[in-house]
């Protein structure tokens, strides 16, 4: 069996995140079993850009729904234009009704 990288591993939890949710660094490291490792799904998620595959690294945010990636996306507000495409509202870079939105892999996946 090939050995999947962390970022790999990322990446393929990051495409299951259904349209119109969001979920956090935390929580991806969590169901990844590094619990401690949310800056390292950060890391991986400003590397999503040169990934194999399209990922929707928009739909990952912090603990607290703060668009805390969106510098990395070209412009400043694109992170926000495609979650609210997707139906959420965003309100000082921070996603309203965060809970809502939220998608636990932790829940979902197991």
């Amino acid at each position: 069996m090939e050995d999947i990288s962390f970022f790999q591993r990322v990446y393929e939890v990051v495409k299951l995140i259904p349209y119109g949710k969001v979920t956090s660094y935390g929580a991806i490291a969590k169901y990844l079993g590094s619990g401690g490792a949310a800056r390292m799904v950060g890391w991986a998620m400003n590397a999503s850009f040169s990934a194999r595959e399209p990922t929707p690294a928009h739909r990952v945010v912090n603990r607290l729904g703060l668009l805390t990636g969106k510098q990395h996306f070209g412009s400043p507000d694109m992170m926000k234009q495609l979650l609210e495409n997707e139906g959420l509202k965003i309100e000082n870079d921070k996603i309203l009704d965060f809970k809502k939105h939220f998608w636990d892999p932790n829940m979902e996946l197991n």
